[in-house]
């Protein structure tokens, strides 16, 4: 399989590591290029057309920068534009900026991390409903498979009362490469909505959150899961009432659980009397295609969940 990216990520029992510090662009650790990579990454070439490796891959999985291995693209957001060049009409959030090209014309578009030139965006084009195409040279991307994703990034797991708003607001998270809305944390296998509401299973609605750590951490995920969620509210959240709306985190590893109980003791100091539980990650069962990204695909706001800024303040 041409061009898997292969980042010296250490694998950890239910965490995940890179050989440097979050959100900090070490150039030592960036991967040497050839010098058509160079070409077209560096001094801001161009590849000929249809003669890219991923023009017309079709695998699922993630697009990575080349030469830093941040993640830009979802495989699900590629489509034929039959331009010749590997197009997306979006991107991971806060993976790829967006200046004027030295032509004055177009908009040229690089890796955030790295600032590696990627090629340029378009819009208005009425090509897919986002009317947006990212023109990607193949040359400035690999690839990691959908088998092997949660080998290169990490995974975290939140369980904040109805998975739709927790969901809505984490997915939109700058460094989230996907959410998915399930249930976890209790005894049967496989369970189903109706299961979970009937409370016999013991599980909670829970997001599973595949996250890249060279664009964000553990910590500024859990940060924001509790502001999104009111900690406070045992087994319920607003008007949904019941243990399946419970707060907890499960975490994946030692260094998950001590940054959970460092930020609940930052907000107790605060004076929240936080309620969130703690507990080792248990297997995950998705859950059903309706509940997946229920607001963007209803054209909704969550009705329980709202940003509180918890850890500026006290209540």
């Amino acid at each position: 399989m041409k061009h898997i990216i292969m980042l010296g990520i250490a694998l950890m029992t239910g965490g995940w590591t890179r050989g440097w510090a979050e959100g900090e662009p070490a150039m030592d650790t960036w991967r040497k290029l050839t010098p058509k990579e160079e070409q077209v990454i560096v001094h801001k070439g161009t590849e000929a057309p249809f003669s890219g490796a991923f023009e017309k891959s079709h695998e699922a999985g993630i697009y990575t920068c080349r030469r830093c291995g941040a993640a830009l693209y979802r495989s699900g957001d590629k489509f034929d534009s039959g331009c010749g060049w590997p197009s997306f009409d979006s991107e991971i959030s806060g993976a790829v900026k967006r200046l004027t090209d030295a032509d004055g014309r177009r908009i040229e578009i690089e890796c955030a991390h790295c600032k590696g030139h990627l090629g340029h965006v378009f819009s208005d084009e009425n090509l897919t409903p986002r009317n947006t195409r990212h023109c990607v040279n193949s040359i400035s991307m690999d690839f990691v498979p959908e088998a092997v994703l949660t080998n290169h990034f990490g995974r975290a797991l939140f369980a904040g009362g109805c998975f739709w708003g927790v969901e809505y607001y984490l997915q939109q998270a700058t460094g989230v490469i996907r959410t998915t809305v399930g249930y976890t944390g209790g005894h049967t296998k496989k369970p189903g909505y109706q299961e979970v509401c009937s409370h016999t299973t013991g599980h909670a609605e829970v997001v599973e959150v595949i996250f890249d750590p060279l664009q964000t951490s553990f910590e500024k995920l859990a940060r924001l899961f509790f502001e999104i969620h009111d900690p406070t509210q045992l087994d319920r959240q607003g008007p949904d009432i019941g243990d399946q709306y419970r707060s907890e985190i499960y975490y994946g590893d030692q260094a998950q659980k001590q940054t959970a109980e460092k930020l609940i003791g930052e907000l107790k100091a605060k004076g929240w009397k936080v309620v969130t539980r703690l507990e080792p990650a248990a297997p995950f069962w998705p859950g059903e295609d309706y509940h997946k990204n229920y607001y963007q695909r209803n054209g909704k706001q969550p009705y329980c969940h709202r940003p509180v800024a918890r850890f500026d303040k006290s209540p």
